[in-house]
């Protein structure tokens, strides 16, 4: 019986963690894995990076059979290192390029094509298939790992996450907190009435609201919600 439960708990499982934009997925992930010994896979960061090489290289994501001929030419590729994890596309490092607004407003009419989240989705469950991973994105828990032991529901308002985003770019970008809240109120729409994999919250997910949470608090859920998934725990 002892046995049995040491085998439980050192179990390395898959976690699904899906959400509207700005949800805060990407850092939340990306602490809760470093602090669990996880592999994060950031699915937002590939489909972001497929969009940069598609604007850089002049193809009209409107023609979607010129996107997916475009596709076997771009090679994506993600790298774990000290900094965290980077993205490359045909050799070149485009972590930062792929954080613009210019990319963001673009993102989910390139990820809302059937080519595109085809090639994605089977680079991201061979990359999930070792185990002791967590992939963030809009349909991980629906379409991408559907038996995944732990799926999460990452949420907030429209007005929190523009907020957050706003944050984050308003140094760098001169744009308004208004802009930024009316760019994710597009999103969600194109992400949830899109026809392939629309970002759904699914039955068997646990819904996790942010707006009145730190990032701390939101990892400390996420960290207790995994540790009771590795022990066999039910959730939801």
């Amino acid at each position: 019986m002892q046995q049995k439960e040491e085998s439980n708990m050192n179990r390395r499982i898959s976690v699904a963690i899906d959400g509207p934009a700005g949800a805060g997925k990407s850092s939340i992930s990306k602490v809760v894995a470093k602090k669990l010994g996880y592999l994060y896979i950031d699915t937002g960061a590939m489909y972001r990076g497929i969009t940069w090489a598609l604007l850089n290289a002049g193809i009209s994501i409107d023609d979607e059979d010129a996107v997916e001929a475009a596709l076997s030419k771009i090679q994506l590729e993600l790298r774990v290192e000290e900094t965290g994890l980077s993205v490359w596309v045909n050799g070149t490092d485009v972590s930062q390029d792929i954080r613009t607004q210019y990319v963001t407003s673009h993102v989910s009419q390139v990820a809302a094509q059937k080519a595109v989240r085809t090639k994605l989705v089977e680079m991201q469950r061979h990359m999930a298939s070792v185990g002791g991973v967590i992939l963030d994105g809009r349909d991980i828990g629906s379409v991408v790992l559907p038996n995944a032991e732990l799926k999460v529901y990452l949420t907030a308002s429209v007005e929190t996450r523009g907020y957050r985003r706003w944050l984050e770019l308003k140094d760098s970008e001169n744009i308004s907190l208004e802009e930024v809240c009316r760019t994710v109120a597009e999103r969600d729409a194109m992400d949830m009435n899109r026809k392939e994999s629309p970002l759904v919250c699914v039955d068997d997910a646990v819904v996790v609201e942010t707006d009145h949470l730190s990032i701390e608090e939101t990892v400390q859920t996420l960290i207790d919600l995994i540790r009771k998934a590795e022990l066999g725990g039910h959730h939801g």
